[in-house]
């Protein structure tokens, strides 16, 4: 019984994995169960099996790729040692190397633009925002007063969002160090406004 189990789960990571890359191939959700299930070397049906409809298997896709960026995140929170590492350590994750593979940016980009119409991909953004944010208050509450480390959590959250998809959208190779130094700028510059 575990070997099917087992199998099972192998059975669902390629069908994630074959997801992201037709979406990625394809550049939108425009994608069927059928041409996920052959790239992953599986039969439709049993695509159907696993994950049910094409909205459920995209979600899987999703909720795989945030739960890699999570633990990518906690590795490196778990090296930090001071809330200034801890926030170096959120950045640094957000612009992993991994980050920035082609099929995940596809799949990131089609994330945010399901999350408009689709109320499962909706809530799956909420809570990728709502963890990306406590991290950071986490980090900013032993570094600012209250009300200021509020305001640099919604500040930084944007800006990490907003650097990635320009960093995904320009159509060159992505430069992850050079965006971690434009959002830790922008940390060290609100920071050292902030009274002792």
């Amino acid at each position: 019984m575990g070997q099917r189990i087992g199998m099972a789960e192998v059975r669902r990571r390629a069908l994630i994995g074959a997801a992201l890359l037709e979406i990625s191939d394809r550049g939108s959700l425009d994608v069927t169960v059928a041409q996920i299930a052959s790239r992953a070397g599986v039969s439709s049906a049993l695509a159907h099996h696993y994950f049910g409809c094409k909205e459920d298997l995209i979600l899987a896709t999703m909720r795989h790729l945030l739960a890699e960026f999570g633990e990518s995140v906690v590795v490196l929170l778990r090296r930090a040692e001071s809330p200034r590492a801890r926030l170096s350590a959120i950045i640094a994750g957000s612009f992993g190397p991994e980050q920035f593979h082609r099929a995940t940016i596809s799949a990131w980009l089609t994330f945010y633009a399901k999350a408009l119409s689709a109320p499962g991909a909706a809530r799956l953004l909420r809570i990728y925002q709502r963890r990306l944010r406590s991290n950071l208050l986490n980090a900013l509450r032993k570094l600012a007063p209250a009300a200021e480390a509020e305001r640099l959590a919604e500040g930084l959250g944007a800006l990490i969002d907003g650097v990635y998809l320009r960093e995904a959208l320009l159509g060159r190779p992505t430069m992850p160090a050079a965006a971690v130094s434009v959002v830790e700028d922008y940390v060290d510059c609100h920071l050292g406004r902030v009274p002792a």
